[in-house]
């Protein structure tokens, strides 16, 4: 009888050493507000006022970066990423209010990917990496936040006019379910499809910027199929 108790005993600690860890992605985002730092001319972003144009559109490309997350890098990870409708439905995070939350005016240059709720992470984002983990303590062993941004950088140009590029930005986090950081990364990519800048000020439409970002996103994916990998792989003893 005591052997067989013994048995048991390994065999369920076995199956509980192999069993993978569960992580809940709890924001998934991208900002229409284009950075022109680079450029120096970060004062056109309220000229061009693409975040308010209807016609600059980065929902299908936040919809392209969502579906390689979830089918593609995922399945990469040393972890089970929980169904997205059993962490948008839970009332504990329908209820949860995040600090530094843009709602309103402040809010109109955010799209979410459907279900999901604007929730800064990163520098004093400690209530929020806390407060998420402590809603999902119960189901997962950790939470998952990721974005993609975009900005523009300099190209080739001669007395203000020439070409610029589109550099797409992905960064995600990943936090235990205590609220500690596990690692946080961001990888950027610039586009292969340029735009025109003359008289040192870019050309603005939809039509010529969202192309830019579509060729970023496409080269951004390409970097993460191999980033991803071996950030990940350093995360399964620490979760």
């Amino acid at each position: 009888m005591r052997k067989v108790l013994f048995i048991l005993t390994v065999l369920f600690a076995l199956n509980s050493y192999s069993q993978k860890k569960k992580v809940a992605v709890v924001a998934f985002y991208t900002d229409k507000t284009i950075d022109f730092s680079d450029l120096g001319l970060n004062g056109l972003a309220s000229i061009a006022d693409l975040g308010n144009n209807p016609d600059f559109n980065l929902t299908p490309i936040l919809e392209k970066y969502h579906n390689a997350f979830f089918n593609v890098y995922s399945k990469q990870f040393p972890f089970d990423i929980i169904p997205e409708n059993e962490v948008t439905q839970k009332q504990g995070y329908i209820d949860f209010s995040p600090k530094f939350a843009r709602e309103g005016e402040a809010g109109k240059t955010i799209i979410n990917y459907p279900g999901y709720k604007y929730i800064y992470e990163g520098i004093a984002g400690e209530a929020n990496e806390v407060g998420t983990a402590t809603i999902f303590k119960e189901i997962a062993d950790g939470v998952l936040f990721t974005e993609i941004h975009f900005a523009l950088q300099k190209g080739f140009a001669v007395g203000g006019t020439g070409t610029v590029k589109m550099r797409a930005y992905a960064r995600i986090s990943l936090y235990d379910k205590t609220g500690k950081k596990i690692f946080a990364f961001n990888e950027g990519a610039n586009s292969k499809k340029t735009g025109a800048i003359i008289g040192g000020v870019p050309v603005l439409t939809p039509e010529k910027v969202l192309p830019m970002c579509e060729s970023a996103l496409e080269e951004l994916l390409k970097d993460l199929d191999e980033r991803v990998n071996k950030i990940i792989k350093k995360t399964a003893d620490n979760l």
